[in-house]
């Protein structure tokens, strides 16, 4: 089988120029689309051919599935790579690009289906024998059903929308009298972000880790995992450091953690790559918890430790190829951790869009930045705030800290605010040095007097 000779990349800012680099390596053109304010655009620039799709609204342009698929009919792409966000996780999107006769460069419509209902995955792990949170078997219609099953398994208890991401439509309940208000909150807000106001219940662990596994499966059933990230680093549920190994990882957690994965994997008759994530707690239990059927931004920390480009094996996946390597090759080497940088106030966390006047990004051994700016590029207020995410790679652990604190003093970016001192702060905080963190780990940073009862990564208190 042969690769595809052209591709139309349905996204923009800087997966998009990074699945052009993939595309011009392996002498395929790449189209883009673009938004009428982005034609300045660094994945405009670098593409072989841009078609303009509409106006700055998102739902308007990059949401805008006729208009896409009418970009891919003017290029005569054969293919399509949706990147992350946007329509990367869209059913209607997946079918479109198959009853349009383009190849869609990720999973399956169905598999799409049933990993993005969180509900319906939760119950297909179960019945795997995948270990769950302790929640509900399904949706929950109802705030008295909510009540039942909170008093079943024991306050707190999280809610979360069952079409969710990205932390929208969740909400953490300590006590009876708080659950009404925050169920009908998270489904309105469930609403407003995914069109699907369904939520389910799940026992809330408040000392955990974020880890998930990053999967490869082609069209003949073959599937492999390349080893492990560690996400436990987040504001409000956004991930903000990702790292590879997990600091909290032994050969004999990765091939359990790994082995979940792949079962995982096959239960959804999955295809191309994805992610499977997981929380541990710390007693080192894994419980699955969601489905990512689409490239994950920090699939770059994986790249670098397994030396696979992850980009290209979706393309080969895609156009019918085999996987370039068995689970016997993959092999880690050294750490890897990336950090977004956003257009944010470091501070307040807000956007702060604006021209660029100076932008001059670090290099030497080990050093990788994914961006799509650059000096004298406007960063538009209409879209996702990240602009670049440093990635550097070291023979250990704290080697690639100092090396990240390093690349973080040489990044200079003037004209607007980021959130690069938000990060010296991170890399600087002895906890995250020695690896010793939950998910509540951020805001011990930032509210270190309202965290007293957080000691060694272990949340004490409510």
């Amino acid at each position: 089988m042969e690769l595809f000779k052209k591709i139309l990349i349905a996204n923009r800012g800087e997966i998009a120029v990074r699945v052009i680099r993939a595309c011009h390596e392996l002498g395929i053109k790449a189209a883009v689309v673009y938004s009428d304010v982005e034609k300045d655009a660094l994945h405009v620039k670098l593409a072989d051919e841009a078609i303009c799709i509409g106006p700055s609204s998102a739902a308007l342009s990059y949401l805008n599935i006729p208009a896409i698929i009418s970009a891919a009919d003017i290029a005569d792409a054969e293919a399509i790579h949706p990147g992350y966000g946007f329509l990367s996780e869209n059913t209607h999107f997946a079918e479109a690009c198959a009853t349009s006769g383009i190849t869609f460069i990720g999973p399956s419509a169905e598999a799409i289906r049933v990993g993005g209902d969180k509900a319906k995955a939760r119950q297909l792990m179960k019945r795997k024998g995948i270990p769950v949170i302790p929640g509900s078997d399904g949706p929950v219609s109802t705030e008295e059903t909510a009540v039942k099953i909170a008093k079943k398994i024991g306050f707190p208890v999280i809610i979360k929308a069952s079409a969710g991401g990205g932390g929208r439509g969740m909400r953490i309940v300590r006590e009876e009298q708080e659950l009404s208000q925050a169920f009908m909150m998270a489904q309105r807000e469930a609403l407003a972000a995914f069109g699907n106001g369904e939520l389910y219940v799940e026992k809330y662990l408040p000392s955990i880790r974020h880890v998930e596994v990053q999967i490869l499966a082609d069209a003949k059933g073959d599937i492999i995992h390349l080893g492990e990230r560690d996400c436990t680093v987040q504001r409000r549920h956004q991930k903000l450091v990702e790292e590879s190994p997990s600091p909290i990882a032994t050969e004999k957690f990765r091939k359990r953690i790994g082995e979940c994965a792949i079962k995982a994997a096959k239960a959804l008759k999955y295809r191309n790559a994805g992610t499977i994530e997981f929380i541990v707690d710390d007693e080192q239990n894994i419980y699955f918890m969601e489905v990512n059927t689409r490239i994950q931004v920090e699939h770059t920390v994986t790249e670098e430790v397994y030396g696979v480009d992850l980009i290209k094996e979706q393309i080969r996946i895609a156009a019918g190829l085999p996987l370039s390597l068995r689970q016997s090759q993959v092999r880690p080497s050294g750490h890897a951790i990336e950090v977004r940088i956003n257009a944010e106030d470091p501070e307040r966390f807000v956007p702060c869009p604006g021209r660029i006047v100076v932008f001059n990004q670090p290099g030497g051994p080990g050093v990788r930045v994914d961006t799509c700016a650059y000096a004298g590029w406007t960063v538009p207020p209409f879209y996702d705030s990240m602009i670049a995410k440093l990635i550097v790679h070291a023979k250990t652990r704290d080697e690639a800290i100092a090396r990240m604190k390093r690349a973080l003093d040489e990044f200079s970016i003037e004209g607007i605010k980021t959130t690069i001192p938000f990060f010296v702060k991170i890399f600087n905080h002895p906890d995250f040095m020695k690896g010793i963190f939950n998910t509540a780990f951020v805001e011990r940073v930032l509210n270190p007097e309202k965290s007293a009862g957080v000691q060694n990564g272990k949340q004490g208190g409510k």
